[in-house]
């Protein structure tokens, strides 16, 4: 048989255990609600951020406007935009990217409607963010132009790096007569630093 006070005791001393064990819980919980413990933030992973895609693969905030805009920790901002700088299917830029670091030499590639030239040329400029003229220097087309095609070109402008961040690249279409209805240009934001 049993002994009747073995049980008792290990009965008492299995029930003070669940006793003290809930006695803990409602010191450490507050009176049974129990606050999670705080988890980190999650931290954005560390890429290049070079563009609004990278920005927002990064994790970093993307503020809901038109364009959206996305945020990086150290104060940039990243405008929501085409993949490549174009203008109404007449010129388009494949390089560098709108809001893109640039550094000289910089070399603009894409390609221009044969429109777009005059003697097989049209000029590009590089602001700094004053609107000061940095470089300028003719883009090359890199076949024949005389077509209403879409003709490739390449410019290589060397360039003294400004005192300010951002800039503007711009290309103009090459205007012979100076008439305005004849002028066009795409410009788009840069960086700089």
């Amino acid at each position: 048989m049993r002994d009747p006070l073995k049980i008792a005791a290990i009965t008492v001393a299995g029930l003070c255990t669940v006793g003290a064990l809930l006695v803990v819980l409602l010191m450490t919980c507050g009176g049974g609600r129990c606050a999670q413990t705080p988890q980190p933030a999650a931290t954005p992973t560390p890429v290049a951020t070079q563009n609004f895609s990278d920005c927002v693969a990064a994790g970093f905030p993307v503020q809901e406007s038109l364009p959206r805009q996305c945020r990086t920790p150290d104060g940039r901002a990243f405008v929501e935009g085409p993949a490549r700088a174009e203008l109404d299917d007449r010129i388009y830029v494949d390089s560098p990217l709108p809001d893109s670091m640039v550094k000289s030499p910089l070399v603009v590639t894409g390609a221009a409607r044969g429109t777009w030239y005059f003697e097989a040329s049209f000029p590009v400029i590089l602001l700094d963010g004053n609107n000061k003229e940095i470089a300028v220097q003719p883009a090359q087309a890199q076949g024949e132009w005389m077509t209403e095609d879409f003709v490739p070109f390449l410019v290589r402008l060397e360039f003294t790096a400004p005192q300010t961040d951002t800039g503007t690249l711009v290309l103009e279409k090459d205007n012979p007569s100076g008439l305005p209805e004849h002028a066009a240009e795409l410009r788009f934001p840069v960086r700089f630093r």
